[in-house]
């Protein structure tokens, strides 16, 4: 069962400050959860779906909070999602070798790791706009890999757009959190139609992880630091990552 456990208090009691620090800065929250699981040695075959399932609710609230504030880029977010849904659908469909997924999560955990050290936190003042071939092969790929591992591709997606100045801030964060949900939805319908299921436990760790992600996305919407946090998070990422690659 998911939360047959020994640790599982000190899961939740984690799990509402991840899904906290993700939706301050629109994202669901997926690989924070994954790196939880795999440091409380969940099963890899209940990761996946119940990270899917944790992403749609929480990066769901995070954008209903920096859509309200004005920030979501329609265009933008359509030049990547015409190729990461069906992508992110194929993604969910394939099985790996539990040993070949932990490597790579723990290979897109160091974008997660990035992003929260702030790395990628700088905006320009000047944006330009994305060239549709450059959405198209950008949203294919992260979203393939989405559905793959289990994510929503936000973590990604962000410091790209940061990078390459196709947005600022907080539209990047209200276009990321949009960009995870049809991700999330669409991974998870693939591995449903191959045969995966999800545990009734799985919506117990949702109401908790929808404590954080409510006031995160709120408070990240309007106004808020939350450096230590950050710092705090990405230690835990880290310790995440050595443990995926060392097992």
């Amino acid at each position: 069962m998911l939360l047959d456990n020994q640790h599982i208090y000190a899961f939740l009691l984690l799990l509402p400050v991840v899904s906290f620090l993700y939706a301050s800065v629109g994202h669901g929250g997926a690989s924070g959860y994954l790196a939880l699981m795999a440091l409380f040695s969940f099963a890899p075959e209940t990761m996946k779906p119940t990270a899917l399932l944790l992403n749609l609710f929480v990066a769901g609230i995070s954008f209903y909070y920096y859509y309200r504030g004005g920030f979501f880029n329609k265009k933008l977010f359509i030049s990547f999602a015409i190729t990461s849904i069906p992508l992110a659908f194929l993604g969910g469909t394939i099985e790996i070798d539990a040993s070949i997924y932990k490597k790579i999560l723990a290979i897109l955990l160091v974008f997660a790791i990035l992003k929260m050290l702030n790395v990628f936190g700088k905006e320009n003042e000047t944006t330009k706009e994305v060239k549709l071939w450059q959405g198209l092969l950008v949203g294919g790929i992260i979203g393939f890999f989405s559905g793959l591992i289990g994510i929503g591709g936000g973590i990604i997606l962000t410091p790209i757009i940061l990078l390459l100045h196709w947005g600022k801030m907080k539209e990047a964060a209200a276009v990321s959190a949009l960009f995870i949900w049809v991700n999330s939805a669409s991974g998870l319908i693939g591995q449903f139609s191959s045969g995966v299921t999800l545990e009734k436990e799985s919506f117990i760790l949702v109401a908790v992880a929808l404590i954080g992600g409510v006031l995160g996305g709120y408070l990240g919407s309007k106004k808020i630091n939350n450096t230590a946090l950050r710092y705090i998070l990405a230690f835990v990422l880290v310790i995440a990552c050595f443990k995926l690659v060392l097992t």
